[in-house]
C-alpha cells in the first residue's frame, strides 16, 4: 500500500484521532471545572443546589470548548439548547452500566462508576458530535478556511 495523497485517508484518520483526543482534554477540563465549582459554592449553599449550579457552569464551558476546540465550529443557539442532550446520554449510559457492572457483573460499587464513566465516552462522543458539527462538513479538513465548505467551522460568533 503506498503513500496516500494530502487529504486522502490517512488525513482524515489523523484528523478524526486529534478530535477525539481534543475531546478528552475537553472532557478532563470539564470534570475538573465541575469539581471545582462544587467545592467552591459548597460553603454557601445546600449541596445539591452548589452541585446543580456547578454542573450547568460546566456543562456551558463545555459548550464552548468543544464548540471552539474539540470540533472548531461556530456555537449557535440551536447548539446550545441541543447541548444538554450530551449530558442525558452521558448519565442514561452511565447509569445502565453502572447497575449492570454492579448487578449482573459483581463488580465493586466503588470501580464501577469510573469503568461506566470510560464505556460512555464513545456515546457522549458521537451525540456532542452529531450536534455541533455542521451537517456536510464532514470531519476537519486540513485545508479548511474561508470560503471552503467547513468555513461554518472557523467563524465564532453565537448565532
Amino acid at each position: 500500500m503506498g503513500p496516500t495523497r494530502p487529504g486522502g485517508v490517512r488525513d482524515a484518520r489523523r484528523a478524526r484521532l486529534a478530535e477525539i483526543v481534543r475531546f478528552a482534554l475537553v472532557g478532563g477540563v470539564n470534570t475538573g471545572t465541575f469539581f471545582g465549582c462544587y467545592l467552591f459554592l459548597h460553603p454557601w449553599m445546600p449541596y445539591f443546589a452548589a452541585y446543580s449550579l456547578a454542573f450547568l457552569l460546566s456543562m456551558i464551558g463545555s459548550f464552548f470548548l468543544n464548540t471552539y476546540f474539540t470540533y472548531r465550529t461556530r456555537p449557535t443557539w440551536k447548539k446550545f439548547a441541543l447541548f444538554p442532550l450530551t449530558n442525558v446520554t452521558n448519565y442514561l449510559v452511565q447509569s445502565v452500566g453502572l447497575y449492570v457492572l454492579v448487578t449482573w457483573a459483581g463488580m465493586d460499587d466503588r470501580i464501577a462508576p469510573l469503568v461506566a464513566a470510560v464505556v460512555a465516552i464513545p456515546f457522549t462522543y458521537l451525540i456532542s458530535q452529531r450536534i455541533l458539527v455542521p451537517r456536510g462538513t464532514g470531519r476537519p479538513a486540513a485545508d479548511s478556511g474561508p470560503g471552503s465548505e467547513t468555513d461554518e467551522r472557523q467563524t465564532s460568533r453565537l448565532a
